[in-house]
């Protein structure tokens, strides 16, 4: 598989979010880190050992690159290992219960939005999509972020900078989007800090910010600042996806073909089986997604991971763009792929 990018990286860096992260009694369950903590790919195993001292929860964001003539894409993606709505225990007898009636009742909902409803479960992945405007000499414009969607319980949020604290507004900080990430259930949305997104944040917050070096909290008070790092979905969540169901995802989605504009030109990719859902055994069976199995529950008619693999088109249609507002790429994941739609498996997300 070939290196990432180098410009792709250092963009991610450049605008990078800050994530005020809410923290509920239980610390260790709402700090940010890796899906492989605990020096294994596997899933089923996440929850317990979210627990387990042992493990340093090094705090690393997971990123993607793509980009059309006009803009850059930037993905990213954070993971807890527990969503904990309900608390630690009882979110998990509440999920189970949830899930045994959905199970008997599918019949009634075929869409699984009751499957959306459980309290709680093993894993958890949300994030968030930062568009920016490439640098255009003859109209003098600046790079700089126009856009952001973010990702909390099955829903996009929609987002244009501004200093105003509109419910449609982000703010800015040195040119990076700031984002809360609520306690417990992780939703990510656009920082406010206001009285009534800091009422569940019992022991308050901690600020993420990239520095390029992965901080580990300490036991015991909660940190204030902590420095996260960066790296690449596509060598590691992407390339344990490409097998299909494993010991990282207990379930899998056929893709099919997907069709994307490649200069001016319509072509299509064929993608196939990947696993779309991390196996988890713990409150919600395989409820945690990866980017390309993120939906919002408004536009389940949408082809699943269209918000990831056709971020220009997604972008255009939610914000209402002309045509000025370009679709046809220029770097993407899937002009990487090869002729039969796999990729080699990656290693640890960390060094």
């Amino acid at each position: 598989m070939p290196a990432y990018r180098a410009d792709h990286a250092a963009l991610a860096a450049r605008y990078a979010p800050i994530f005020y992260q809410g923290l509920g009694q239980l610390l260790r369950f709402d700090y940010i880190t890796n899906f492989d903590f605990d020096n294994d790919w596997r899933g089923d195993n996440n929850w317990q050992n979210a627990e387990d001292t042992r493990f340093p929860l090094a705090a690393w964001v997971y990123f993607s690159v793509c980009e059309t003539t006009t803009h850059y894409f930037i993905h990213y993606a954070v993971f807890h290992p527990r969503d904990w709505k309900g608390g630690s225990r009882r979110g998990v007898v509440m999920s189970d219960l949830l899930r045994l009636g959905a199970r008997y009742g599918r019949r009634y909902d075929p869409t699984r939005v009751v499957d959306d409803l459980v309290l709680a479960h093993e894993n958890d992945l949300e994030g968030c999509l930062v568009v920016v405007a490439k640098r255009n000499p003859r109209s003098k414009n600046t790079e700089r972020v126009v856009f952001v969607e973010s990702l909390a319980h099955n829903k996009f949020l929609r987002y244009r900078p501004g200093t105003s604290r509109s419910q449609h507004t982000v703010q800015l900080e040195d040119g990076r989007p700031v984002l809360f990430i609520e306690p417990r259930g992780h939703g990510i949305e656009a920082y406010r800090g206001s009285q009534r997104q800091l009422r569940s944040a019992v022991k308050g917050v901690v600020r993420y910010e990239y520095t390029g070096r992965p901080d580990v909290p300490q036991e015991g008070e909660p940190p204030r600042r902590l420095g996260y790092a960066l790296v690449p979905i596509e060598s590691t969540l992407w390339a344990r996806a490409q097998s299909g169901r494993n010991e990282t995802y207990g379930e899998q989605f056929n893709y099919g073909t997907r069709h994307l504009t490649v200069a001016g030109k319509r072509r299509a990719f064929w993608l196939s089986t990947l696993g779309s859902a991390f196996l988890g055994v713990n409150g919600g069976r395989n409820m945690a997604r990866p980017p390309w199995g993120w939906f919002d529950r408004n536009e389940r008619h949408r082809p699943l991971g269209e918000w990831y693999f056709d971020p220009a088109a997604t972008i255009k249609r939610h914000f209402h763009l002309d045509d000025s507002f370009s679709i046809s790429y220029t770097a993407h994941l899937l002009l990487q792929t090869t002729s039969t739609g796999r990729r080699a498996t990656g290693a640890r997300s960390g060094p």
